[in-house]
Formats: structure tokens, sequence, C-alpha cells
């Protein structure tokens, strides 16, 4: 999902700040959250998978 969200926003020309703090974001707690898999802990590893579902979210604004 996160590379098709980058893709559309490169092709439609729409990048900016707010799509790479949002590709940053996305990046960061994806591997911030493989390490809480591992270890099994629950509330902070859904915290940091919230993050980068805001992060695809940022990518995709400017779209809209």
């Amino acid at each position: 999902m996160f590379a098709i969200a980058v893709l559309i926003v490169h092709v439609a020309g729409r990048e900016n700040v707010l799509t790479h703090y949002g590709a940053l974001a996305y990046f960061v707690a994806r591997l911030v959250y493989v390490p809480l898999y591992v270890f099994g802990v629950p509330f902070l590893r859904s915290l940091v998978w919230l993050v980068s579902i805001v992060g695809i979210v940022q990518i995709l604004v400017p779209i809209i």
C-alpha cells in the first residue's frame, strides 16, 4: 500500500513536504514495529502501527 501511495503521488507530481514526512513517518514506524512485534509488546505496537497508517494518509492527502 505504501509503494502504491508513493507511486501515485509521484506520477501525479504532487510531492511536497507533507508527503516527504509521511513517507519518513511510515518508514520509521515500520522499523520500530518489527522489534515490538518480535518481543510481543501489544499496546505500543498498535500505536506504532497507527503512526504508519497516518504516514500513508499524509502521503495521499495532496492527491485529494
